[in-house]
């Protein structure tokens, strides 16, 4: 059975957040449609990046010592292939008993440690998802929007088109980094996640 590196999935944004969304008032005149990348503009946010970091830094001695683990595991399956006919049964089944409980431990540990991570991940999406929609809903208050579409759910997609000054994607996470007054994070401290996950997509609630 081939063993997935889990340890780098901690590193990954992964889990669904769903949220419901109220139903606009019925407004006069000619309405004036706005489209936004909702998740995006949740996730690209200054404040949502600090905390990304806090969480990986939180994360970073169980990925290190999974990956030591890991490594153990590479060792010992390697010297178990080289020395095999070399050792005696006995040998080779107690070392072979060895392996398979650091095996298990290993996808044991992987798998509560990616748990425990998503879990945080989602709290920490649904804290700041509903500030946006808030901020988001003021915005287009004021901006005269009767309508706004979420144009990044990929699940639930309605816009098949938009012209560009339509979207507010930028001008909401501006305006909420203005708002929160977290300055943007550093170049080491925003990487991105080592390699790809599923990334939440919920509609803004009210």
């Amino acid at each position: 059975m081939k063993r997935l590196p889990l340890f780098t999935l901690l590193f990954a944004l992964a889990s669904v957040i769903s949220a419901g969304a109220q139903a606009p008032a019925p407004a006069s005149g000619p309405a004036k449609v706005a489209v936004i990348a909702f998740q995006a503009a949740v996730s690209q946010t200054n404040e949502f990046q600090r905390n990304l970091a806090d969480l990986r830094k939180k994360y970073d001695p169980k990925s290190q010592q999974l990956k030591a683990l890991s490594d153990e595991i590479d060792t010992l399956t390697k010297q178990l292939q080289d020395q095999g006919a070399q050792l005696s049964d006995a040998e080779r089944i107690s070392r072979s008993r060895t392996l398979d409980e650091k095996k298990k431990r290993l996808d044991r540990d992987s798998q509560d440690a990616q748990s425990d991570f998503q879990n945080d991940i989602q709290q920490l999406y649904s804290s700041l998802a509903g500030k946006v929609a808030t901020l988001m809903s003021d915005y287009a208050e004021k901006n005269g929007y009767t309508l706004v579409l979420d144009a990044g759910d990929q699940q639930n997609a309605t816009v098949l088109y938009a012209v560009p000054s339509t979207d507010i994607t930028k001008a909401v996470i501006e305006a909420y980094n203005q708002k929160s007054g977290i300055p943007a994070p550093s170049a080491q401290g925003a990487r991105q996640p080592a390699v790809d996950a599923p990334q939440p997509q919920p509609a803004p609630s009210h």
